[in-house]
């Protein structure tokens, strides 16, 4: 029997994906049946004909009623709800509730006259259970019990909103934004790392005035070199990666003997050299180093109370932590060799063997992060003390590597067979693949969101904030099935009630503040339902416009961080020279001619410039730093409640960082720090730089006028 185009289209919409999608030109366009199906496939949905399309709706109709419970429920505090709970047609069935401070609730049964269901032989009924709306916050498990036995589940009761926005009060809050990796300092190991990141919070909030520091994603690429450059394609979003590790300040340096000290400085030698360098970045021989130099470590001796230390940070991460150092293990172990090739599909076999006979590897990658939990405490503990109201401002990114440890250790709530991307926009014009598995809607919710809530608890624990990249991606993820050209895919969709709830909770119980990467093209609402449970936005000066005209100061969001720039943009002195354009051209990213693409990219860029002559804040003949102060001094004007700086602007650095869709032909990520004239700025330059000078105190003094 063919697969009847309508049927597959009407089933797709069923079960979360998109059949047809807004493109950012404004258009509708639908989406290929062989997509659906391809897509739908990812899912666990193979459908070939309409006979396959029947017997998935009936497996989906069904599987509500063959469970006593749903396996997970998360709903708004205040709000009172219902739980359905199926049980055989006739049988008795009581609920409670062991709440996480371990109280107790009984439930009230209400009317339910859903009719009764046969499921595999078996008449199945539907009873219906009062939540009231005076639960508390917190991970609380439903308990049902039936003439078969007992089955639990998570009810999970978040918050409204998140209220630590609130904190700040009417006073806005300037922050710098950096990539960590790329800002060094005389004591770096040719990488950016968490020393200089508690140095660079120190001096930006005593010496500038600063309230926070936003930094890339920190999150842990490969144990071994070679190492991914990009910080947002990581084998994991929940731990950190060694690179950033700053080996002196691990407290059982200080004990060494003064021959292993040695060691340790040998290994640095080569490696800080690169300090000075402006070309590119060497992370694989830092990384070698940093292990080998790690490894001098471990084999010394730690004190009663360091031991008791490291054993609470590994009680409290649990057995996510455990699974990544054995992933972490069994890479090392395999990577470079003929048999790396297993990394893609461990078998039981060789992760039995690896926890066994590499355990005293295991315990050295959980070691690694349990320094690294120091160091990130150190550095937000530095910002405060040096007088900012958030600190430091981490990054969430969108995955993570096909192949990696939590690819691996969450493989049973990712799709596989699909990666997420992006369809093609005005600044890729072909679209994008960030070959990254996406979660899988209903086997995470199975999993009762826990994976998420346990990345979400790691990273916010040392966070003043949390920037969620791509927060779109919590409501539908861009999904393209394995051998499609990135434009060639679907929405998947995702229970953002759910997704956005939990991550409140945990936000509002760790005090963190939630800013969310709204970019791109999604429906209106989104934004509103954002703001309306405390997220903030993002607004970037460029992209904000208004019947096409640029939006004005006053017109702007307060619930977001706004900038002039973005890391997927040049530095501001770069962008107003229409560098990006060139560097598209050249890379073959462009589907218009380049001169029309430079006419229209310059009308835009005037367009802005024009408003800022009619505020007074840019003279006639004004230069490149006169022009990047008077862009901050606009924005400055807006009443949005975070205004982030790159640092990139703050020393007239004009490279990009990255130039999406582009791997080798670009060395994204790579760029070190830099001044207008190519010399590196280290992290001490810019506690007396005077071009951060100007341009962060132009920033406080124009808000101070607001």
């Amino acid at each position: 029997m063919a697969l009847t185009s309508s049927a597959l289209r009407e089933l797709a919409r069923d079960l979360g994906v998109g059949t047809d999608y807004w493109g950012w030109d404004g258009v509708r366009r639908d989406v290929a049946d062989d997509t659906l199906a391809a897509v739908l496939a990812g899912l666990g949905h193979h459908v070939e004909d309409d006979a396959d399309l029947a017997a998935v709706r009936t497996a989906r109709e069904d599987a509500p009623w063959a469970r006593t419970l749903p396996p997970a429920t998360v709903l708004r505090a205040g709000e009172g709800s219902s739980l359905p709970v199926h049980v055989d047609h006739g049988d008795a069935v009581t609920v409670h509730l062991v709440l996480e401070d371990g109280g107790l609730r009984g439930l009230e049964q209400t009317v339910d006259d859903t009719p009764p269901r046969e499921i595999a032989g078996r008449l199945r009924g539907r009873a219906r259970f009062s939540l009231p709306g005076d639960l508390p916050l917190g991970w609380h498990r439903v308990v049902a019990e039936t003439p078969q036995g007992r089955e639990e589940a998570d009810l999970v009761v978040t918050p409204p909103r998140v209220t630590t926005a609130d904190a700040l009060g009417p006073r806005r809050a300037v922050g710098v934004q950096a990539q960590l990796y790329s800002v060094r300092s005389a004591r770096s190991w040719g990488v950016g790392d968490l020393g200089d990141l508690r140095d660079l919070a120190a001096i930006t909030g005593a010496r500038h005035g600063m309230d926070f520091l936003l930094v890339n994603p920190l999150h842990a690429s490969y144990p071994t070199p070679p190492v991914e450059p990009s910080p947002y394609l990581p084998v994991t979003r929940r731990f950190t990666s060694p690179l950033y590790l700053r080996i002196e300040d691990v407290p059982e340096y200080r004990d060494l003997p003064e021959h292993a000290r040695q060691r340790i400085a040998l290994l640095r030698e080569p490696v800080a050299a690169w300090n000075d360098r402006v070309d590119h970045l060497e992370r694989d021989e830092v990384l070698s180093a940093k292990l080998a130099a790690l490894e001098e470590l471990f084999a010394a001796p730690r004190s009663a109370g360091r031991q008791a230390l490291l054993d609470a940070y590994t009680a409290r991460e649990g057995q996510g932590l455990a699974d990544f150092a054995l992933w972490s293990t069994i890479a090392q172990s395999l990577r470079g060799t003929p048999e790396e090739a297993r990394l893609q599909d461990l078998d039981e076999q060789t992760v039995e063997r690896a926890r066994t006979e590499l355990a005293g590897s295991v315990a050295f990658h959980t070691w690694v992060q349990w320094l690294l939990d120091e160091q990130l405490a150190a550095a937000q503990a530095a910002a405060l003390e040096a007088g900012m109201r958030i600190g430091v401002m981490h990054d969430l990114a969108v995955g993570v590597e096909q192949v990696g440890a939590d690819s691996w250790r969450l493989r049973d709530v990712l799709s596989s067979g699909l990666s997420v991307g992006a369809p093609a926009d005005q600044y890729n014009q072909q679209g994008q693949n960030w070959h990254q598995p996406p979660w899988h809607p209903d086997h995470l919710r199975e999993a009762g969101y826990r994976p998420w809530r346990d990345m979400l608890r790691s990273l916010m624990r040392h966070a003043g904030a949390l920037r969620i990249d791509h927060v779109l991606g919590l409501f539908r993820l861009w999904c393209i099935p394995e051998g499609n050209e990135a434009a060639d895919g679907a929405y998947v969709f995702f229970d953002h009630e759910a997704m956005i709830g939990i991550l409140a909770l945990e936000a509002e119980r760790s005090g963190t503040l939630v800013i969310g990467e709204d970019l791109g093209t999604f429906e209106p609402w989104v934004r509103e339902y954002l703001s309306g449970r405390g997220i903030l936005g993002t607004s970037i000066l460029w992209f904000e416009h208004e019947d096409g005209a640029p939006l004005p100061p006053e017109r702007y969001r307060r619930l977001c961080m706004a900038s002039v720039n973005t890391h997927d943009l040049p530095p501001t002195a770069g962008y107003l020279a229409g560098d990006h354009v060139a560097l598209r051209h050249e890379l073959g990213l462009l589907e218009r001619p380049l001169e029309e693409e430079r006419r229209i990219d310059a009308e835009a860029r005037d367009r802005v410039l024009d408003v800022l002559r009619a505020e007074g804040l840019l003279a006639p003949g004004a230069g490149t730093e006169e022009t990047v102060i008077a862009l901050h001094r606009h924005l400055a004007r807006t009443p949005s409640l975070l205004l982030g700086v790159s640092l990139v602007d703050c020393v007239g650095e004009r490279r990009i960082q990255n130039q999406p869709g582009t791997d080798e032909e670009y060395p994204n990520w790579r760029i070190p720090l830099a001044d207008p004239s190519l010399r590196p700025v280290t992290v001490d330059d810019l506690a007396e730089d005077p071009r951060t000078a100007r341009l962060l105190q132009a920033v406080r003094e124009e808000i101070s006028r607001r």
